[in-house]
């Protein structure tokens, strides 16, 4: 005989599980199918929360005009994380149990994107992810894996930037300067890799906490080692602060950053100062005319009003990145012909060829790759004003 108190604590159980059952299938037996966000939408990387939100919106209300998918309609949920991993977690787990969306997307920030990978995981929800460049979010150790990128990736990035520093500053003595976060600690390792490669000593590698406000030390340490180059990684404000102190310093370092900078208001925090940083990104809206980007520049001035050429489309690798995740994701959808996890997210993998904004994908997940874009889709850029710009392959030191 089950005890009273075991009964009502099983009852609970299977009614919690059936409404869960009930959430995920939500989306499929109502007249939308939901897809979430789960990104930054307030402080300082608001801007890039933003953006990513544009470039869904764009490609959702092209896809719907066109019909939708199976008959329906798609639905934008968006949830703030604030750059915080604990609310990421809540978030995701609302915008699955609760809203029951069809494909997640998030992750502007990486910390963030790993706390919600095994969530999405468990759940068996495609976890789409337009920004966030840690290596680990995608090649995370999960069979199967639920976890797609139409972004940057560290790594990559990591030999990117070296290339960048030796090909225009001629550096010999790179050092380094990273935020003292997961993020920070993965491109560590991987600079230091791609510096060896490449046969180049590292002058010293120094980090900081997002808090700091005196970057004095970590700096001269830097600059008494003889760095001709730094390599920058962190977020929109601690780039920022990394300018400010080399400007009371007088010291004029060429600067190589990853896209940290371009996530907020950096034109702004780091005044004046704020071009001597060149930053890796995905596309820019001032590349050449092509039918998607023309389509996509139109549609996003008839949309948002403070939208009157490229420049206003900052930054641009968030709508790009979201744009084109959310055309493949409506390519997966379609190639499983039904909005079952596991069926989507085997669909993904029969993705063929899609002429996107940022280029023509190929079979862009099949063979077990995650991640969509590679170091020949990078382009460099840095800040005019507020505005992102691109700049030459080989600039003036």
């Amino acid at each position: 005989m089950i005890h009273p108190n075991r009964r009502a604590m099983l009852t609970g159980m299977i009614l919690a599980t059936a409404g869960m059952t009930l959430g995920l299938g939500a989306c499929g037996s109502g007249d939308t199918i939901k897809v979430g966000l789960i990104t930054a939408l307030s402080a300082q990387s608001a801007r890039s929360g933003e953006a990513i939100t544009r470039g869904l919106t764009i490609a959702i209300d092209e896809i719907n005009a066109s019909g939708g998918l199976l008959g329906k309609k798609l639905e934008l949920i968006r949830r703030d994380d604030e750059s915080n991993p604990a609310k990421g977690v809540i978030a995701a787990r609302e915008l699955i149990h609760k809203e029951g969306v069809v494909l997640l997307f998030g992750g502007l920030d990486t910390p963030v994107a790993r706390a919600i990978v095994p969530v999405a995981t468990e759940a068996g929800v495609p976890f789409i992810i337009p920004w966030a460049a840690g290596t680990a979010i995608t090649h995370n150790g999960t069979n199967p894996n639920y976890v797609f990128r139409v972004s940057a990736v560290d790594e990559q990035v990591d030999k990117a930037m070296v290339t960048f520093a030796t090909a225009n500053y001629a550096a010999k003595r790179p050092g380094l300067i990273l935020l003292n976060n997961p993020w920070g600690q993965s491109n560590e390792k991987g600079l230091k890799t791609a510096l060896g490669a490449a046969g180049l000593p590292v002058a010293g590698s120094e980090k900081f906490e997002a808090s700091d406000v005196d970057l004095g030390p970590q700096l001269g340490r830097l600059r008494a080692a003889d760095a001709d180059v730094l390599m920058l990684v962190a977020t929109v404000g601690p780039s920022a602060q990394v300018v400010k102190a080399l400007d009371q310093m007088g010291w004029d370092v060429p600067v190589v950053s990853h896209w940290g900078p371009a996530g907020g208001r950096f034109g702004e925090l780091a005044g004046r100062s704020a071009s001597r940083v060149k930053f890796v990104q995905t596309y820019s809206f001032f590349g050449p005319s092509t039918p998607v980007r023309d389509k996509v520049m139109k549609a996003l001035q008839a949309k948002y009003p403070d939208i009157k050429g490229p420049g206003d489309v900052t930054p641009a690798v968030g709508v790009a990145n979201a744009y084109d995740a959310m055309q493949l994701g409506a390519l997966a959808i379609k190639a499983a012909n039904l909005l079952d996890g596991k069926a989507v997210r085997d669909g993904f993998a029969k993705i063929g060829r899609y002429d996107g904004l940022i280029k023509s994908y190929d079979r862009p997940f099949a063979d077990g790759h995650h991640d969509a874009l590679t170091d020949a889709d990078y382009i460099w850029a840095e800040f005019d004003g507020d505005r992102i710009k691109p700049i030459p392959s080989r600039p003036v030191a």
